[in-house]
């Protein structure tokens, strides 16, 4: 195998390539309430929104994840930017819920290679605890989106009206083709026809790998539950605690203090300890917290809702960077294919956590707490039963 160029790409493009699909989901989340009533929809049915994104999503992650290892990530990831474009174009000129859907769709098909592909540059570029450190950083990095995202859409909807947000979408996405375009450098890595390996024998490999059912598991969970959080505190702190849009987006100082948090101690704790314990004691962590955001929600109490939402995304942030680095731990020469299979399965899981949360939203603020609660304890089960195994 080798290295088309031999060259790691920077930690800041990697950063703005992940992140781009998370900011493209939580700077919408201000705009939901208005969105919901400028289409005469339910709050249900603006939901799908979120839902529906991650359908496409999943599918994205696979094609681009095999798309890019015939042609290049740099090929692959601008095809994804351009189709993401026209998403975006698409959302500010639908004239009515349907054709925002079917845009959104297309949004979220082309985001999906922001994951997918850089996913794969990140495996094949870093190694060891260079790599959990390298995943880290980019975590903590993140935390901007759900800190930017929120209050940039909050701003936009209160001053310019819910449209504004695709309009800012629209200005990030040709700001992403022209950055990669002359900063990403190839890191695809050739395998040789005899080393290679077939689509068919690679998926059933996987299928039957229990490591990857439970990692799979536990980064959809985590991930369920952020866009569950995205689709439902909308409804909680602006709907219910009546805050302003400006004002709801700057919550997203909590999460993205949380990713920041959770960053810092993968980093701290990596050099010391293994990779269970760093994995448990996030879970740990996200439940204890979980039961405190509940007992604050049945208090109707908004700030210790706050505190107790920091602690849980600490923890989860604190797992999400060792699962994400060591789930593909012996799929090293289909990394991109690997990553593509891997990617689909957990997002089509993201896209069912995140509808059921849209089914579950009856207007009360307890809902989000316990659906976080059961995902976080149901994720240290199965991890349990992994390690028992």
């Amino acid at each position: 195998m080798k290295n088309v160029q031999n060259k790691v790409p920077s930690v800041l493009i990697i950063i703005c390539l992940v992140g781009f699909p998370q900011i493209s989901e939580s700077i919408f989340t201000p705009a939901l309430p208005a969105l919901s009533h400028a289409m005469s929809v339910s709050a249900k049915t603006s939901q799908l929104t979120m839902s529906t994104y991650f359908i496409a999503f999943a599918v994205g992650v696979l094609f681009w994840g095999f798309y890019s290892d015939k042609v290049g990530r740099i090929k692959a990831m601008l095809l994804g930017l351009g189709v993401y474009l026209i998403g975006n174009i698409g959302l500010l000129f639908s004239p009515n819920f349907v054709m925002l859907l079917l845009f959104r769709l297309v949004q979220s098909f082309g985001a999906s290679a922001g994951s997918g592909v850089t996913q794969s540059i990140m495996r094949e570029s870093f190694t060891g605890i260079k790599a959990s450190k390298v995943f880290a950083t980019v975590t903590a990095a993140m935390a901007l989106s759900p800190a930017l995202g929120p209050f940039i859409g909050g701003i936009a909807q209160t001053y310019f009206g819910y449209q504004s947000v695709f309009s800012v979408l629209i200005i990030m996405a040709v700001s992403l083709i022209l950055y990669t375009n002359s900063c990403l450098p190839e890191t695809r890595i050739i395998v040789e026809q005899s080393e290679s390996i077939r689509v068919g024998q690679v998926i059933r490999k996987m299928i039957t790998d229990r490591r990857i059912w439970i990692y799979g598991f536990i980064i959809s969970g985590i991930n369920g539950v952020l866009f569950s959080y995205y689709a439902e505190a909308p409804f909680v702190f602006i709907t219910h605690f009546k805050l302003s849009a400006i004002m709801y987006g700057l919550t997203g100082i909590v999460l993205a203090g949380a990713n920041i948090c959770g960053a810092m101690l993968v980093n701290k704790l990596v050099s010391k300890h293994s990779y269970k314990f760093i994995i448990t004691l996030g879970l740990v962590t996200a439940i204890i917290a979980s039961v405190t955001l509940l007992i604050s929600s049945l208090m109707n109490s908004m700030i210790p809702m706050l505190i107790s939402i920091f602690v849980v995304f600490a923890g989860l942030n604190i797992t999400l960077p060792i699962v994400l680095q060591i789930a593909l731990e012996g799929y090293e020469k289909v990394i991109g294919l690997a990553s593509g299979i891997f990617s689909f399965g957990y997002y089509i899981v993201i896209s069912f956590l995140t509808y059921l949360i849209s089914f579950l939203h009856n207007g009360q603020i307890y809902v989000l707490p316990m659906y976080v609660l059961a995902l976080s304890v149901a994720m240290l089960i199965s991890y349990s039963i992994m390690n028992r195994k």
